[in-house]
C-alpha cells in the first residue's frame, strides 16, 4: 500500500545488541498474507458496546499505534485481535490460523513464583516444545540468545523477583521473540519503563517490522508514536481517523476525540440489535452482517463522527499537519 506521507525514518541509538542477527534463533515467520479486516466491528462487555462500528484494512508488515484518551477502547480493540474478546456485531478477518504474540498492559506474572528468568522466557517456545515436549539444550540456547537481544545476558538464572521493572519487561519481550509470531500486540508495553530500556525495545520493533511482522502497539505518549510509528489509530469509542501519523495527530482530531469520549455514558443501555458473534474468538465466521438496527443507529450516548470510517489509512493531505 503506498501511503500518501513520508514515512518518519527514526535515528535509533543502541544500548544493547538488539539489531545484531543470531544465527541459532529460528527464522522470521512469515508475514501474513493478507491484511487484517475490521468491517463494521462493534466491542463490549455484558452487551455495552465499548468500540462502535469500526471499519478499516490493516496491510501486512504495518507498525501501527493505537492511541486515544483514558477508555477510549484501545485494550479492548488489542483483546479482540488476540481473539480474547468476540464481537458484538461486525466481523473480524486476517487473523485465522496465525500465531499471535501478545503483551497485556499489566502482566499477571507472580514475580513471587520461584522460577528463573529462563524458564519463564522459555514459555515462548510452546509452540515447538508442546505440551508433553521436553526443553533440549538447544532450546535453552535459544532462550539465552533471546535474553542476550534484550539486553539480559548473564540473568539466564535469576529469579523473577530479583528484576527490576524495566529488566522484567526486557524478560517479556525475550519471550515475544521466541513466540516467533507474524502478528505481535503491545498494550502499553513502555509504561514505568526507563527511558533506555524503551529505546531498546523501540529499536526491536522496528526490527520486527523488518522482518515483515505486524506491530500494533496501545500507546499514550504522543512523542514516541511521531518518532517511531509510520501509521496510526486514534480511538474514542469509534474510529476519529486513521492514516499516516503526520495527518492522524492534528488538533482538530484530538478536540473531536475529547468530545465523543466525554459524550459516552457507560450507564445506557446496551446497544439496541447487537448479538454476540456467534464464531470463536479469533476465527473468522461467516459473513455476519450487523443488525439494521444497529448500523443505522449508532448507542444513544456515543454521537458517530460526520466522516465515514475508511476501509484504508487517510491520505495526509497536501500541507500535513
Amino acid at each position: 500500500m503506498q501511503l500518501g506521507c513520508d514515512m518518519i525514518r527514526p535515528q535509533l541509538q543502541l544500548s544493547c545488541n538488539i539489531l545484531a542477527p543470531k544465527p541459532m534463533l529460528p527464522e522470521p515467520a512469515l508475514a501474513l498474507s493478507r491484511p487484517i479486516e475490521l468491517d463494521n466491528l462493534t466491542l463490549g462487555y455484558d452487551q455495552h458496546p465499548a468500540v462502535h462500528h469500526l471499519s478499516l484494512s490493516i496491510d501486512p508488515g504495518s507498525l501501527l499505534a493505537l492511541v486515544g484518551p483514558n477508555g477510549a477502547g484501545k485494550s479492548t480493540l488489542i483483546k479482540a485481535l488476540a481473539g480474547q474478546l468476540r464481537p458484538l456485531g461486525g466481523r473480524l478477518a486476517g487473523l485465522e490460523r496465525n500465531r499471535i504474540a501478545w503483551l497485556p498492559q499489566h502482566s499477571d506474572l507472580d514475580r513471587s513464583f520461584p522460577i528463573t528468568v529462563r524458564d519463564m522466557v522459555a514459555l515462548g517456545l510452546w509452540h515447538r516444545v508442546g505440551a508433553l515436549g521436553r526443553f533440549s539444550r538447544a532450546h535453552h540456547a535459544l532462550c539465552d540468545e533471546a535474553l542476550d537481544q534484550v539486553g539480559l545476558g548473564g540473568f539466564e538464572r535469576r529469579g523473577l523477583d530479583s528484576l527490576s521493572g524495566g529488566q522484567l519487561q526486557r524478560a517479556l519481550f525475550a519471550r515475544l521473540i521466541l513466540q516467533d509470531a507474524p502478528v505481535v500486540l503491545l498494550d502499553e508495553p513502555f509504561a514505568a519503563v526507563d527511558q533506555r530500556t524503551t529505546d531498546d525495545l523501540l529499536a526491536l520493533l522496528h526490527r520486527w517490522q523488518a522482518q515483515g511482522r505486524t506491530v500494533i502497539v496501545a500507546l499514550h505518549d504522543l512523542v514516541q508514536v511521531r518518532a517511531h510509528f509510520p501509521l496510526t489509530l486514534l480511538l474514542a469509542r469509534q474510529c476519529i481517523a486513521y492514516g499516516p501519523t503526520a495527518s492522524v495527530l492534528t488538533a482538530e482530531h484530538w478536540a473531536q476525540a475529547h468530545r465523543l469520549h466525554e459524550a459516552f455514558d457507560d450507564r445506557a443501555p446496551p446497544c439496541p440489535g447487537v448479538a454476540t458473534s456467534p464464531w470463536p474468538p479469533g476465527r473468522e465466521g461467516p459473513a455476519h452482517p450487523v443488525p439494521a438496527q444497529h448500523s443505522q443507529h449508532p448507542h444513544p450516548h456515543s454521537p458517530r463522527p460526520a466522516h465515514p470510517h475508511p476501509h484504508r489509512p487517510t491520505a495526509e493531505p497536501a500541507a500535513s499537519a
